[in-house]
């Protein structure tokens, strides 16, 4: 099993969970979160533009048996990318055990 995590852009959002379940991942976690990076947003008031180094984002974490994470990956770079700097990242790490509270599952079969 892998853990998926992602950082994207607040807009992409819709198609990145759109995109998600056309490959069949159904399930994950989401956050609004705000970070420091190297695209600096700017704000317009009263036609004066202010830069901030805080960027709203959105976090999700995924949890996909092996067979799924190419697809998870090229679900989430291919609905999130603008090209643009900021588009975000995705981490991918191992997950050594799931368990279902529910019935006590454990592995690949909790994610199903």
């Amino acid at each position: 099993m892998k853990k998926v995590e992602a950082i994207i852009r607040k807009s992409k959002f819709g198609d990145v969970r759109d995109a998600l379940h056309k490959v069949e991942v159904n399930f994950f976690s989401y956050w609004d979160v705000t970070g420091v990076g190297n695209e600096k947003e700017g704000h317009v008031y009263r036609g004066i533009s202010y830069s901030t180094s805080d960027i709203q984002r959105r976090y999700l974490s995924i949890v996909v048996n092996d067979q799924f994470l190419e697809r998870t990956i090229d679900a989430i770079t291919s609905s999130a990318g603008t090209g643009a700097v900021g588009d975000g990242k995705i981490f991918v790490s191992s997950i050594d055990e799931a368990i279902r509270i529910r019935t006590g599952e454990t592995g690949g079969e909790t994610l199903n």
